[in-house]
């Protein structure tokens, strides 16, 4: 059981683009909490009973109604990037790290009074979700940042604060983004610019253990995924402001009409990749 330790030390903890606020205290987080923080908090204590090691364990609300996780130690690839973020035996452990993580939430039942999906309302014009029913509630920001590794493999995400009904492809379409990384060569961090894109995806998919179905429908998923994330990106900047108003002021519309672009011109060539025997 946790308890509250007067006089601990605050270490601001770097990392989030949205996220303002969240501190290191002992071997405690602390962070804001909103909206989407009763989900996260049933999904985290559902992830812990269940036996699922890799994400922090949810402790309770500290005096200054902050949420309290546990400190998960390890490394993660922040920014600038390290040298290993094109390694390949890492990319094959976030595949199977985010397995296990599927396979955990997929048995947790959303508790009655908790609000799913906190995000706002889609703008008009935005293009519909696709349509296939979730199958969990999916992590759906398997950044760099948000990976913690032990010892050259994947050990634990962090940070749910996006978490929300997905399907699989959803989730892997989201590793896929980051770790390909499925973006205009020109938004490509240059570790990453040398890599072979059809390749790492492969490692990802294989990884995972991604359905056949999966495979073929990923790329439809991808492009109408970006498509929705340029209007919910604008929305939420207007809207909420902080990190999202500073991300679109610097760009993130524009990089985000480059992945569309991007990925109709290589989705076949990314499709055969994921699907060749």
């Amino acid at each position: 059981m946790w308890a509250e330790t007067p006089g601990q030390a605050e270490v601001p903890l770097a990392g989030g683009d949205v996220t303002a606020g969240v501190v290191r205290v002992g071997d405690t987080v602390r962070r804001p909490v909103g909206p989407h923080s009763p989900l996260v908090h049933a999904l985290l204590a559902h992830l812990e009973a269940a036996g699922f090691e890799g994400a922090p364990r949810f402790l309770g609300i500290d005096r200054a109604g902050r949420e309290v996780l546990s400190y998960v130690d390890g490394e993660v690839a922040g920014r600038p990037r390290p040298p290993w973020i094109a390694d390949e035996t890492r990319l094959a452990s976030v595949g199977r790290l985010v397995r296990a993580y599927d396979d955990a939430a997929a048995s947790f039942t959303v508790p009655p009074d908790v609000v799913l999906d906190a995000s706002p309302a889609g703008p008009p014009g935005m293009p519909p979700a696709p349509a296939y029913p979730p199958e969990l509630i999916g992590h759906v920001d398997i950044t760099p940042e948000n990976v913690v590794f032990r010892q050259g493999k994947a050990y634990a995400l962090i940070d749910f604060d996006l978490a929300k009904p997905a399907t699989r492809a959803d989730e892997m379409f989201n590793a896929m983004l980051w770790w390909g990384p499925l973006f205009d060569l020109r938004d490509v961090d240059p570790l990453l610019r040398h890599v072979d894109v059809p390749r790492r995806i492969r490692i990802l998919a294989d990884s995972y253990g991604l359905s056949g179905t999966d495979r073929e429908r990923i790329m439809q998923v991808a492009v109408l995924r970006t498509r929705r994330s340029w209007h919910l990106m604008k929305q939420r900047a207007q809207t909420e402001g902080g990190g999202w108003q500073r991300m679109w002021d610097e760009g993130v519309g524009d990089a985000i009409k480059r992945r569309e672009a991007w990925l109709d011109r290589y989705a076949a060539t990314l499709t055969a990749a994921l699907t060749a025997p």
